[in-house]
């Protein structure tokens, strides 16, 4: 049993785990404001089409644009009771290897873009005495790996972040929760070098992370889910060839 229908706001909702929570949480009855670069994919297999379901094609970046359309999204959806942010990117490799604007750019999607959602959409779920602020963040949130630098911080200003807002929306009654998955199975993976093995105990699904999601999100108004790590149950590596 779910509790109320509510209306939430996803962002990198048209693949991956933004698009398992999305179909998680229309199938409990909620309503979702789904944020997207490009729907097409996920259109040509009626993934968009269902009930209760609002598009909304935004990039997050570039960022000198996202406060003016935030603002606008914000004054269009005041009644959303929550807002789970899932957009990011992964980008490996020592920190030589990195461009001064690819640096900027994985911090500005990873980290910078969420904080400005957040403070577009907060006073809102202030004002309601009631909200939800999830983030996903990453395993590599909890310690940082070789080849992984500018990534692990990115994971690791988000988790900071989650855990200031944590203690500074509880007296508004809005609930803040941060969900670090290891390896999960998506099209993360596609662009870069290796992937979790092939086993089914060597990576996650989307749709378990959706399913922390909706833990979180049904839990008693007086219960907060601080964090959640989850993992495969036996973590493999496995590098592509060329």
């Amino acid at each position: 049993m779910t509790a109320s229908p509510r209306k939430f706001l996803i962002t990198g909702a048209t693949s991956g785990i933004g698009l398992a929570i999305s179909q998680r949480l229309l199938r409990e009855g909620h309503r979702v404001v789904a944020l997207g670069r490009d729907f097409r994919h996920v259109d040509a297999q009626g993934e968009t089409q269902k009930r209760g379901l609002t598009k909304v094609s935004l990039d997050l970046l570039p960022l000198e644009q996202l406060p003016d359309q935030l603002n606008a999204l914000s004054k269009a959806h005041r009644d959303i009771d929550g807002i789970i942010c899932c957009a990011g990117q992964g980008q490996f490799g020592s920190l030589e290897e990195f461009s001064y604007q690819q640096i900027r750019e994985l911090m500005d999607l990873n980290f910078t873009s969420q904080a400005f959602i957040s403070r577009a959409f907060l006073p809102h779920l202030k004002r309601k005495k009631r909200g939800e602020l999830i983030f996903i963040g990453s395993e590599s949130a909890l310690s940082g790996g070789r080849r992984g630098a500018i990534y692990s911080a990115s994971k690791f200003a988000l988790r900071g972040m989650a855990q200031a807002l944590r203690d500074e929306c509880s007296r508004s009654q809005v609930r803040v929760c941060l969900i670090n998955p290891g390896m999960v199975k998506t099209a993360f993976f596609d662009d870069l070098n290796f992937a979790p093995g092939e086993d089914e105990n060597n990576y996650i699904e989307p749709e378990d992370v959706a399913e922390a999601v909706s833990m979180v999100i049904n839990a008693r108004a007086g219960t907060v889910v601080d964090e959640i790590n989850l993992s495969p149950l036996k973590k493999v590596i496995q590098f592509k060839k060329g």
